[in-house]
């Protein structure tokens, strides 16, 4: 089973490549649909990563990928710009627990 990047940029792209995962940078929501399509009928991906501004380019159609398709696994990265709030999140989450503000 092999990793597959998306990604809409190429600092992205090279940054994996240089940890062994292959991977192609597209622009428009065509481009996205084409290459997962590609990336579902090859039987060796067993995760796509994609970066988040592609993922709310062609949402549809990445959620019903998720949802109707045991393989591959689709897992959204931050971009390069940072926007997806993670940090945040865990920050939340963690204050909830324990009742203390970070």
């Amino acid at each position: 089973m092999k990793f597959f990047l998306i990604s809409d940029n190429n600092d992205t792209r090279m940054g994996m490549r240089l940890a062994g995962i292959d991977g192609v940078v597209v622009h428009t929501a065509e481009q996205v649909k084409k290459s997962l399509e590609k990336a579902k009928a090859d039987r060796n991906v067993g995760v796509i990563l994609m970066t988040e501004k592609l993922i709310n380019m062609c949402r549809d159609t990445v959620y019903d990928m998720k949802l109707n398709c045991a393989k591959p696994l689709i897992v959204e990265i931050p971009d390069r710009h940072g926007a997806s709030g993670i940090s945040q999140s865990i920050d939340q989450y963690v204050s909830e627990a324990i009742g203390i503000k970070f």
